[in-house]
Parts: structure tokens; sequence; C-alpha cells
């Protein structure tokens, strides 16, 4: 049973030591030397080329080397009724974190201002908002959206979460589906998104969005591009109804020099790299995976094709 390795090439020699760390027998072969398609019954993929899934007819499992899965449901050849799993990572849920948290207080502090400030040489003192007054809505309520949701708590912001499907989390008031994200939104001084992208997900942070939250509000996207409707928020920002927004995730990546977001005073660009996929601490459960599929068990983190996640 061989396992495949589809990601970019600058990353490709990571992802073998650390795998072979784990296994030093593992039949591992990198795309695209694969060798006989038919031997090839286990592959990890992060942005593989479209079509190329179709090409292994005894896959028994696709694993995502991230947390979404939307990068392998988009293409149209996946063969049917095979496992897809995701990744869920202790060290990546607490990155995710950090940066929720980075951002929010970003925000609260002041520091947005402050940096249009110094680009004015301008000295001028602000009060930060306290957290007890900030209401951070979190739109996404799995792993990351929780343990975001419990850290922000810790420091006294008033927390609240939004999902699809109806989610009990304890301390945590939560709303779900659409009938009832209009109140979720009317009460998120600060809105998070953390969903991952499906079709009904896509383009959720729109001007019917914006429009429902209070005046003032904050937005932060560390999901996916696709969740953004680029031209309604810089149509919000330019109003005044949004006072800001950080952003990690953008529809084309890079983000072109040409795009607007770039010279936008109340918009904070990061890179794609709210939480980076780290090889060594999720080799381990790759490996573990390879082996379960080995000795026909079902592999863990599976998702439900069917809702996307």
């Amino acid at each position: 049973m061989a396992m495949l390795l589809m990601t970019p090439k600058s990353k490709g020699d990571a992802w073998v030591k650390h795998l072979r760390a784990q296994d030093p027998g593992l039949d591992l072969r990198v795309w695209p030397e694969t060798g006989p398609a038919d031997e090839i019954e286990f592959i990890l993929c992060w942005k593989h080329p479209l079509g190329e899934l179709k090409k292994f007819r005894n896959l028994k499992c696709i694993a995502s080397l991230g947390f979404g899965v939307d990068h392998i449901l988009r293409d149209p050849d996946v063969p049917p009724g095979v496992p897809i799993a995701r990744l869920v990572d202790a060290s990546m849920i607490h990155a995710m974190s950090e940066y929720i948290l980075t951002a929010v207080l970003y925000h609260t502090r002041r520091f947005d201002l402050f940096q249009q400030d110094t680009s004015q040489r301008k000295w001028q003192a602000c009060r930060p908002l306290h957290p007890q007054n900030v209401r951070v809505g979190i739109m996404g309520l799995g792993h990351l959206g929780v343990d975001a949701a419990q850290k922000l708590r810790l420091l006294g912001f008033q927390v609240s979460g939004w999902s699809r499907t109806v989610k009990h989390v304890e301390g945590l008031p939560s709303w779900a589906g659409p009938d009832a994200l209009e109140e979720f939104l009317a009460q998120a001084d600060v809105l998070v998104c953390l969903l991952p992208l499906t079709r009904e997900t896509q383009g959720i942070l729109d001007r019917r969005t914006f429009a429902r939250l209070p005046a003032g509000a904050y937005i932060i996207n560390a999901a996916r591009g696709e969740h953004l409707v680029e031209e309604d928020l810089l149509t919000a920002l330019d109003s005044g109804h949004l006072s800001g927004a950080c952003l990690d995730v953008f529809r084309e990546e890079p983000l072109p020099e040409s795009h607007p977001f770039w010279d936008h005073p109340r918009i904070t660009i990061t890179p794609h790299s709210a939480s980076l996929t780290d090889p060594k601490t999720v080799a381990p459960q790759l490996v573990e995976n390879y082996r379960r599929v080995r000795s026909g068990l079902a592999p863990l983190h599976v998702i439900d094709i069917q809702k996307g996640y």
C-alpha cells in the first residue's frame, strides 16, 4: 500500500522528512513521480491539480494537509465513496486562537487608529474599548471557533457563536441556522468568520450581513477568501457603517498588487498565515490514519461530504 504526497514542491522535503521519521519503511511517493497508479491507496494533498485524483482507482483515503477540505471538494472528479479526512491539530488550533485574539485586541486597543496616526506623525491618545463592553460574534463553532471563543471569554469579552447546525458549548450563547443569523449579527461588535467553505457559506460576508451588524462593527476573516464579497466590504467601510477589517484570506492569493485592499486605511492584511500547518506536529496523525486504513479501520476525522466539512 503506497502513500502519495501531492503538495507544492517547495514544501515537499519537509513533509517527506517528518513522515519518514514516523515510519522509515513508508512506501512514500511524491507527485508527479507516482509509480504505478494502482499501487496508490492513500493520498495526502493540498490544492492538487484538478482531475488528478481520478487516476488512482484503488484509493482508500484522501487526507487533507490542512484544516479545510474545500480544496479537495472543488475537484469534480474526486473518486466517489473514498473517505476524506481533515486535520485536527492542537498546535494549529492554538495558533488560530492566537491570531483571533491578536486581531480583536489590535482593534479594541486601537492599534488600527494608532497605525493611521503613525503614518501622519500624529500624536493622539485614544481610549481603548474595554472587553466587558465588546461583543464578539464567532461564525463557525468547530474546533477553531470554540477554542477562540473560550480564550476570548478569559479576557473578559462577551462572546457568542453562530453555526449552520445547532451546537451546544457550555457557557457560550449560540444561534444556529439562517433564521437565527440576523439576531446573532445584531449583537456582534466584532464579527469573526471561521466557517468551513461550502455552497451555503460562500459569499456569506456580504452587504446583507454587514447591514445587520451594529454601526462601527469590525470584521475578522481567517477562514476562506470566498466567504467575503470584497466589493461589499469596501462599500460598508467607505460608508462608515463598518469601522475596519482584518483579513488573512482572499479570493485570489497572493493578493494582486493592484488590489484596493492594499491601500485602504481601515483594512489590515496578513498573508494567509493565521494557522500554518507544521509537518512535524501533524505527521503522527497522518501516519496513524495511514496505519488505520491499512488495518481496515476507518480513518480519523472523516468529513461528511454532503455537508462539505
